[in-house]
């Protein structure tokens, strides 16, 4: 496939992001835990409204709005499918991170969403939940773990998953309608996105 070189017009109402794909095929060092008072709480067949907030508390910052526009039946047959794990990062008994692995693909575990809310950027959370993450995706039978990030997500997303022992192998540029348009995230988040109208 050949790819021109040099600007692409991206049309108005639309959002672009390039996106970073990384695996790693070894089990990395363990890295030690921050300091923090988290918990980690496997979800068994998640609750969609309460799947749908949880994502919209730690992605919409981010622009997450993939699983906000499922239908509840296209949602469930994910987040409900048998080798789909879901968890909470928990703080103070409330549900502060999410974690989502997919083992559907034999031999390998997508990272499929992970990330905390707001209030625990930089707390050490994150630092937390990777680990948990790790341990998780490497116990079963994998070759291979991997997850993609882009430059909508928190500016230092691509750094902390090569932190974490991923590298990156392929980079694509994702074009969408921006959902702060049609009412499916507020038009006040992602201010490090500007809407084009």
């Amino acid at each position: 496939m050949t790819v021109p070189d040099g600007y692409s017009y991206i049309p108005a109402r639309k959002i672009a992001a390039i996106v970073t794909h990384l695996e790693m095929t070894t089990r990395p060092a363990p890295r030690p835990d921050p300091p923090g008072a988290w918990t980690l709480r496997k979800v068994e067949t998640p609750d969609l409204t309460w799947y749908r907030e949880l994502y919209r508390r730690v992605g919409e910052e981010w622009l997450w709005f993939s699983r906000l526009q499922m239908s509840d039946a296209d949602l469930a047959a994910i987040i409900h499918a048998p080798l789909v794990e879901i968890y909470a990062l928990v703080q103070d008994g409330r549900d502060e991170g999410l974690l989502e692995l997919d083992f559907r693909e034999a031999g390998q575990c997508e990272l499929s969403f992970f990330g905390v809310t707001e209030k625990l950027i930089g707390s050490g959370a994150g630092r937390w939940l990777m680990n948990r993450a790790l341990e998780l995706m490497w116990s079963r039978p994998v070759g291979r773990v991997w997850v993609h990030t882009c430059t909508l997500d928190h500016p230092g997303a691509v750094a902390f998953y090569q932190r974490s022992g991923f590298r990156p192998f392929r980079l694509q540029v994702e074009i969408a309608d921006d959902p702060r348009l049609d009412g499916t995230v507020p038009r006040h988040v992602a201010k490090h996105v500007p809407i084009i109208e």
